[in-house]
């Protein structure tokens, strides 16, 4: 897996350096001062691994983030405890490193790294393959397995921090992604994101009561929001 290194300290990565240097699968192709001169390199190169430190002058770790259309995976490394939080609001991050950070840790943190790879890209694939079988159907990654979804089934999915909870007519599967991806793979004309942790068929509406609809037996908000747009959808008599 190719890496960078960004961090404004020289003291720090040369240890990140060294540790990856003990991983066979990890090669630093290159490291940076500061984060402008790594973006020119990302804009040119596609990378596996970013090794990422927050605080840095005038641009910190999550303007980077920021700035990349496709980030590849980033490991957060930092002195400063007081971001963890912050960092669960984007996919790209699998893991937060403190500083000093040591041999163990380290080797958590590529076993993290090599885990989401393997739920999320299995035989280069990704959890939501772009081209599915047929049209109606959604492959999900469930400990290694591929398992077809028949897409009119699904009812709701719901965001939990780095996972989404997907519920269909007879089942519930808990996959390793964002809302904003499944929704991406999912047809715009039957779903209909209605809060920023649900995504509905709107085929399975049962009731609507204020600013929650009914979804089998699942209550889900509605926030204002996307209101008008979910009463637009609706055959209204």
């Amino acid at each position: 897996m190719n890496c960078i290194i960004i961090d404004d300290e020289k003291t720090a990565r040369s240890i990140l350096t060294h540790l990856c240097s003990k991983y066979e699968e990890l090669d630093v192709i290159s490291e940076f001062s500061n984060a402008i001169d790594a973006i020119k390199f990302l804009n040119k190169n596609e990378i596996d691994i970013i090794f990422l430190d927050i605080h840095m002058p005038d641009f910190t770790g999550f303007d980077l983030i920021e700035t990349l259309k496709n980030p590849p995976k980033i490991v957060l490394t930092t002195s400063d405890k007081n971001f963890a939080i912050d960092a669960y609001q984007y996919d790209c991050i699998k893991d937060y490193l403190v500083k000093p950070i040591t041999n163990d840790r380290f080797a958590k943190t590529i076993e993290k790294v090599r885990t989401s790879i393997t739920n999320i890209m299995p035989n280069e694939m990704s959890s939501f393959p772009t081209a599915a079988p047929q049209e109606n159907d959604l492959f999900i990654n469930i400990d290694r397995r591929l398992i077809k979804i028949d897409i009119p089934t699904i009812t709701l999915v719901e965001a939990k921090g780095d996972y989404i909870l997907l519920k269909t007519e007879d089942k519930n599967y808990t996959v390793h992604s964002s809302l904003k991806k499944i929704q991406e793979k999912l047809p715009s004309d039957l779903f209909l994101k209605v809060h920023r942790s649900f995504l509905i068929n709107t085929s399975k509406i049962i009731d609507i009561e204020d600013n929650s609809v009914l979804i089998g037996k699942n209550v889900i908000p509605v926030s204002r929001s996307n209101r008008p747009e979910l009463m637009r959808r609706l055959n209204l008599l």
